[in-house]
């Protein structure tokens, strides 16, 4: 009889029978549904947005595959590491909620997303990179509406640069290139269309940039529905919140010091901020605590002049998020 009765209490088919338990099922069931799935972009943008999520409290762990990784959030779902060329496309069909891809992906995929904000990063850290036309330095041409009609172009974006050409009238063969394209001039192709940073591996193979076609950098993209959805919003924004406070605080470090109340005047006329530094009095002193948020440039040229102004015990702080 004991053993009957313990095996009815624990029974799967008895614990779900309630109304409350199935109640209690359903609830787990909306809140799964409603986790947000991310893509993460693989190859050049791949160290820097995998750092700016470990920064932001969302470290991307890996598993055994490559490809599949997980995120210890409670709003976060599937995590996908994928080529950004194809995130756009993805995102906008809504196998994700939210990814991560550049500018020149973005259209040149034609996908319709919604844009959640700018992240302005790329391979090498903070910035924009170019969509650039360039051709041999030998040649005189000296913008992309001199080019020859038909010649060859070789480019990974044969969407943006049809587009190009057909609004200049300039009818051209173009080359789908898998990469190395700098590499295809002269003998396989005239004219190239393709990304850089600062343009030296394009003039290290010989190459000038006469005409830009757009400027890319890397962006928090969301599928349109999700973006509709105020929970899915919600979470979302969260995200967002978390990344974008990373960025803000690159660069910026906070600076703290004493200063006599004599000397408060002049010190605060030199002393950069935010909105305003943070002012205190000191217990039982003839003394202000100061604490401001600078640019991380300026303070080899600001602390000797904080200095000579009268501050004293002058901290020098990282700072890991700013959220205004």
């Amino acid at each position: 009889m004991s053993h009957n009765r313990i095996r009815e209490k624990i029974s799967p088919a008895k614990v779900a029978s309630g109304p409350k338990q199935k109640a209690k099922i359903c609830s787990t069931k909306k809140q799964i549904s409603k986790m947000i799935d991310i893509a993460i972009p693989k190859g050049s943008l791949q160290n820097q947005t995998l750092q700016l999520f470990e920064q932001a409290g969302l470290e991307v762990k890996r598993t055994e595959r490559e490809y599949n990784a997980r995120i210890d959030d409670p709003r976060i779902g599937k995590v996908k590491i994928l080529r950004p060329q194809e995130i756009p496309t993805y995102v906008a069909k809504g196998y994700f909620d939210l990814g991560i891809s550049g500018t020149d992906w973005v259209m040149e995929s034609g996908a319709v997303v919604a844009k959640v904000c700018e992240l302005n990063y790329g391979k090498m850290g903070p910035g924009k990179v170019k969509l650039v036309v360039a051709v041999p330095e030998s040649q005189a041409i000296r913008s992309a509406s001199q080019i020859r009609p038909g010649s060859r172009v070789s480019t990974e974006y044969p969407n943006l640069t049809r587009s190009f050409f057909q609004k200049l009238g300039i009818p051209v063969e173009i080359q789908f290139s898998f990469g190395a394209t700098e590499a295809k001039v002269p003998e396989l192709t005239d004219v190239i269309v393709d990304l850089t940073e600062t343009g030296s591996t394009l003039r290290k193979n010989g190459l000038k940039i006469i005409d830009v076609m757009l400027e890319s950098t890397s962006e928090l993209i969301a599928n349109k529905k999700s973006w509709a959805d105020p929970e899915k919003r919600e979470d979302i924004l969260a995200v967002e919140t978390l990344l974008s406070a990373v960025l803000r605080a690159k660069g910026k470090i906070l600076l703290k010091m004493n200063v006599p109340e004599a000397k408060i005047g002049d010190l605060i006329a030199i002393l950069p901020s935010m909105k305003n530094p943070t002012i205190s009095k000191l217990y039982n002193s003839g003394y202000y605590a100061v604490e401001t948020v600078v640019d991380r440039m300026q303070v080899n040229l600001l602390v000797p002049q904080l200095k000579k102004a009268g501050a004293e015990d002058i901290l020098e702080m990282a700072i890991s998020k700013i959220v205004p």
